[in-house]
């Protein structure tokens, strides 16, 4: 099915520019279903995209419009497929926000990536209320509003996806009692169903759906976007886990949202920051849900690594403030003080075990413990999807180089294989008290095969030795 789709969109472009592509590059994928491509014909490039929900598509393309007449930083729609599962776009280029801003504070260009954050969140009250005004949000996908029952999806999700899967015994009535007066605070009474409002909300605003071009910020992927308040989108920017901004900047950037807010609303700092903190806490519940789901259940390493932070941001919010949810904060501490969702401290006794993929290119990963030995294992052995050019650009984290690895079953068995000698050294060493091992996955060019194995390795041993620290190195994609 994919394949004839394809076909449209290299029609879709062909109609557009009068020429048919010469090459089409699959994008790394978002966490939604929707796949990208880059089409281009050597003079002129776009982005194509496929989404086989219409109507979602159907709220980009409406939405980006709307945008684009109000002055909103947003890419263009070029055209739109017949039957609305793909659509062409502007091409943004390859500089994500998030990438960016981490490449700036490792390279100790503090003021540099603090200028670029601020900069973009004093953009937000203009796509909040200019891009709220007037935008026909019956489009909204899967629904117009912020609502009670989107509020109650969202904490359920964190309850059976995260809370559950812990092993943190809990009352159920007790929690939902909870949970429902939250709803009520967070929509701002217990009559309220639904907001009502003209300010958009954006659904998911962080640094990760931010291009830079030319070094100005433009947004992407608001297809989810919908009438709501905007503490929502300041607290998913501002308190995002992966980010882990220190505390001044995140007063900074607020600092700087309030400023260009006021050009469209007046502010009570005191109750702002109040509803600002409900939204807050709503969002880490959130993203736990979401870990909890790719991370406990689908056993995903990089959520399962995201864990710890995430704990992190709700242990000091939690401590900020007395929250009105006595039952529900006090399982949330709970929850921060397990050893399993904690970061571990190299000196404190505990084995870390370092995964690392790498290119036989460029040698053997370096263990910076100083104990030698450990584990590399060669991953050339198996089908190489880098031979063929739609995998070039990608990497053994996207789904169309895991489709490829796992379709005939060659990689599951060299898994096993691994495991197999892994676990007993990881129980051993553990034991015995030992504090360091190294386990590596080599393959050509570190991209594909030794990035596949890697990933399921550390989620494997996370998975398996929760009192285990873990931690995941992609050497060659750093």
């Amino acid at each position: 099915m994919i394949v004839s789709i394809m076909k449209r969109l290299q029609t879709l472009y062909s109609e557009y520019y009068g020429c048919p592509p010469s090459e089409t590059v699959p994008l790394t994928p978002s966490a939604s279903n929707r796949q990208y491509y880059r089409l281009s014909d050597g003079e002129r490039s776009c982005v194509g995209v496929i989404g086989l929900v219409p109507e979602e598509n159907d709220a980009f393309v409406t939405m980006a419009s709307h945008f684009r007449s109000r002055g909103l930083p947003v890419p263009e729609v070029y055209a739109v497929g017949e039957d609305g599962m793909t659509y062409i776009q502007e091409d943004m280029g390859d500089v994500v926000l998030y990438d960016k801003v981490c490449d700036d504070f490792e390279a100790g260009r503090l003021e540099e990536a603090e200028e670029l954050l601020c900069r973009t969140i004093a953009l937000l009250p203009k796509m909040q209320f200019e891009g709220g005004r007037g935008l026909d949000y019956s489009v909204g996908y899967p629904e117009p509003s912020f609502s009670r029952r989107m509020v109650m999806f969202d904490l359920n999700y964190f309850k059976y996806c995260f809370l559950k899967p812990s092993g943190l015994e809990f009352h159920e009535m007790r929690l939902q009692d909870e949970f429902e007066k939250l709803a009520d605070d967070l929509l701002g009474g217990p009559d309220v169903d639904e907001y009502k409002e003209d300010t958009f909300l954006y659904r998911d605003f962080q640094s990760r759906n931010v291009m830079l071009r030319d070094g100005q910020p433009y947004f992407i992927d608001f297809q989810g976007g919908r009438r709501g308040p905007v503490y929502y989108d300041l607290a998913s920017f501002v308190w995002q886990p992966r980010a882990a901004y220190p505390e001044d900047l995140r007063r900074r950037l607020v600092d700087t949202y309030l400023d260009a807010a006021g050009e469209y609303m007046t502010v009570d700092r005191n109750e702002f920051e109040r509803n600002l903190g409900l939204f807050i806490l709503f969002r880490i519940l959130q993203l736990l849900g979401a870990y909890g789901f790719r991370g406990l259940v689908e056993n995903k390493a990089p959520f399962l690594v995201s864990i710890p932070r995430a704990m992190n941001l709700l242990r000091s919010q939690l401590a900020v403030r007395d929250w009105p949810y006595p039952y529900l904060t006090g399982l949330l501490g709970k929850l921060t003080e397990m050893p399993r969702f904690k970061e571990q401290d190299a000196s404190d006794g505990i084995l870390h075990v370092k995964v690392c993929s790498f290119s036989y290119k460029k040698g053997l990963p370096v263990d910076l413990s100083g104990n030698g030995g450990g584990y590399v294992f060669d991953c050339r052995s198996i089908h190489n999807p880098g031979r063929y050019e739609p995998y070039k650009k990608l990497t053994g984290r996207d789904e169309p180089v895991i489709r490829f690895l796992e379709e005939d079953g060659e990689v599951f068995s060299f898994l096993e294989h691994v495991y197999g000698v892994v676990d007993p050294h990881v129980e051993t060493y553990s034991r015995r008290g030992f504090t360091s091992l190294m386990v590596s996955f080599g393959c050509t060019g570190g991209q594909h095969r030794s990035v596949y194995c890697a990933e399921h390795l550390a989620a494997h041993l996370a998975q398996k030795f929760p009192s285990v620290r873990v931690s995941l190195r992609h050497r060659e994609q750093e």
